[in-house]
C-alpha cells in the first residue's frame, strides 16, 4: 500500500514537472520573440538574465498552481483540474505583465506586454488541455481506486453514495459494524486499502482511529463539529505536558478593516464591470412576465441581524403566497425561463454586491440564511449560530465545497472550517475556486420533494 501511495506522489510530481517545463518552454518562445523586435533592450539578451525570467516564470507557474491546486492529477475531477489551469494561467499571465515590465525596466511596454501574455494565454491553455487530460486517464488506469472498508454505527448516513460517485478514487467493498473485538476490525482492516468510518460514538470511532494509526491504514471519517474547532488549534509546549489553544475569536478587528476594505474595493469594481449583463438581466426580466425585476428577502447575518439581501427575480411573483418558505425543488415549475438561466450562470446574485456596499454582507462568508431557517435549523442543531460570528458572504466554504441543497449541518461544518481558519488568502482562494464551480452543474441542485416538504412543513410563517 505504501508503494502504490508513493507511486501516486511520484506520478504527480513528474506531471508537475512536465506542466511546468512546457508552460515554461511557451513562456521562452515569447519573450525571445520579445526581444527580437525590442533589440534596443539589449540588456535582455543576456544569457544570465534570460535565465532569471525564465526562473521566475517557473517559480510564479508552480507556486500559483499548487495554490490553485492545478497540480492535483488524479485527485480532482477533470473539470476542476482544467477550471484550475485554466485560472493559473490567467493569473501567472497577469502577474508576469507586471515582472515583465519590472524586468525591461520600461513602464510604457506595459500595453505590449499585455497583448503578448493575452496571446500567450490562448496558446498555454490549449497545451495544458491537451497535456492535462491525458495524464488524468493514464493515473486512472495507473492507479485504480482504494479498495475501502467501511466500518458503520448504528445510523445510516450518504457517505457510502457520496463516495461511490467517485467510482475511479474509491471502491467500498464491505461495510461492518463497529461493535466488532479487536482482533475481528484488525482482521477485515488488513484487507483494504483505506477504512472509512461512518456514524459512530466517539469513543468507538477513537478506538478505531488509534487501529487504523497503528496498522499504518489510512482513514476517511467525517468531523463532528468540535474536530473542527480543535483543528484550527495553536500548539502550546510551556511545560512537559502536549496543550493546545483555540482562541474561538472568529475575524481579529485588524482583519476586519482589511477585508471591508477590500469589500467596498471589489464589489464597486464588480458592479461596474458587471454592469451590461446587469441591465440586461433586468431587461430581460421585466420583458418575460411584466414583473418586478428584483425580489427582497429577510436573511441573517452577522451576530443574527435582519437584513433584507436583494436577488433578481427568478420565479413567478407571488411564488410564496401563503407567506411560508417555498425552497427550489427539482424541475420547480415555478422558476421562469429567464430565472432558469440566471440561476445555472448565478446571475440572480448579483444585486447582492449592492448589499456588500452597504456593509450587511461580504463578499466571502457564510450564506445569509432566512430567518425562519435560521430558527428551525437552530432548534435541531444548537451551534448554527456559530455562523453568525462573521458576516454573511456573496460566496463561501460552503457555496464552494457544498450544492444547494447540502444538508444544514454539513453547511455549519464547511462554514466553522472557514471562521476558524480565517485569513485573507482563504478569501481569495474562495473567489477562485467560486470562479471554478461556475462550471459544476451539480452546485445549482434544487432540493428533493422530500427536502422541500420538510424545510416547508418545519416553520412557521410570519
Amino acid at each position: 500500500m505504501k508503494q502504490k501511495i508513493q507511486g501516486k506522489y511520484v506520478y504527480r510530481g513528474m506531471c508537475q514537472a512536465i506542466l511546468t517545463v512546457v508552460s515554461t518552454f511557451i513562456f521562452y518562445i515569447h519573450w525571445s520573440n520579445f526581444i527580437y523586435i525590442h533589440y534596443e533592450l539589449g540588456h535582455l539578451s543576456r544569457i544570465s538574465n534570460v535565465w532569471i525570467a525564465l526562473l521566475v516564470y517557473a517559480i510564479v507557474f508552480v507556486f500559483v498552481g499548487r495554490w490553485l491546486k492545478a497540480f492535483r492529477i488524479g485527485v480532482e475531477r477533470k473539470t476542476n483540474i482544467l477550471a484550475s489551469q485554466f485560472l493559473t494561467a490567467f493569473t501567472v499571465e497577469v502577474l508576469e505583465v507586471f515582472i515583465s515590465v519590472a524586468i525591461a525596466g520600461r513602464y510604457r511596454l506595459f500595453g505590449t506586454f499585455c497583448k503578448m501574455y493575452f496571446l500567450m494565454f490562448f496558446l498555454h491553455m490549449a497545451v495544458l488541455i491537451l497535456l492535462v487530460i491525458p495524464m488524468i486517464d493514464f493515473y486512472r488506469k495507473l492507479f485504480p481506486p482504494l479498495r475501502v472498508l467501511e466500518i458503520n454505527g448504528k445510523r445510516n448516513n450518504d457517505i457510502y453514495y457520496k463516495m461511490s460517485q467517485i467510482y475511479y478514487k474509491y471502491q467500498i467493498d464491505k461495510v461492518m459494524r463497529y461493535d466488532s473485538d479487536d482482533e475481528e476490525l484488525k482482521s477485515e482492516i488488513e484487507k483494504f486499502d483505506a477504512v472509512l468510518i461512518g456514524d459512530m460514538p466517539s469513543k468507538e470511532k477513537n478506538r478505531v482511529l488509534k487501529l487504523c494509526f497503528d496498522m499504518d491504514k489510512r482513514v476517511y471519517f467525517v468531523p463532528k463539529i468540535s474536530d473542527i474547532i480543535v483543528k484550527s488549534t495553536e500548539e502550546l509546549n510551556l511545560f512537559d505536558t502536549p496543550m493546545f489553544l483555540a482562541r474561538n475569536i472568529g475575524i481579529n478587528w485588524w482583519q476586519q478593516i482589511i477585508k471591508r476594505f477590500f469589500d467596498i474595493v471589489l464589489s464597486l469594481f464588480a458592479l461596474i464591470l458587471l454592469s451590461p449583463i446587469m441591465i440586461v438581466t433586468a431587461i430581460a426580466i421585466k420583458l418575460e412576465d411584466g414583473g418586478p425585476v428584483f425580489y427582497k428577502q429577510e436573511r441573517c447575518t452577522i451576530g443574527c441581524k435582519k437584513f433584507m439581501i436583494l436577488k433578481f427575480r427568478s420565479m413567478i411573483v407571488d411564488a410564496e403566497k401563503d407567506g411560508k418558505p417555498h425552497p427550489a425543488g427539482e424541475n420547480d415549475d415555478r422558476i421562469t425561463k429567464v430565472g432558469h438561466i440566471i440561476r445555472a450562470c448565478r446571475v440572480d446574485e448579483l444585486p447582492q454586491l449592492v448589499n456588500i456596499l452597504k456593509g450587511e454582507m461580504s463578499i466571502i462568508g457564510p450564506r445569509p440564511e432566512r430567518v425562519e431557517h435560521v430558527e428551525k435549523y437552530t432548534k435541531e442543531i444548537p451551534e448554527f449560530t456559530f455562523r453568525s460570528k462573521v458576516k454573511g458572504g456573496l460566496s463561501g466554504m460552503a457555496q464552494v465545497y457544498g450544492k444547494y441543497n447540502t444538508t444544514a449541518l454539513d453547511k455549519l461544518k464547511l462554514d466553522l472550517l472557514y471562521i476558524t481558519n480565517y485569513s485573507l488568502l482563504l478569501d481569495l482562494q474562495i473567489i477562485f475556486e467560486t470562479v471554478k464551480i461556475l462550471t459544476q452543474k451539480e452546485s445549482t441542485e434544487g432540493f428533493s420533494e422530500e427536502r422541500v416538504k420538510e424545510m416547508h412543513d418545519g416553520v412557521k410563517s410570519e
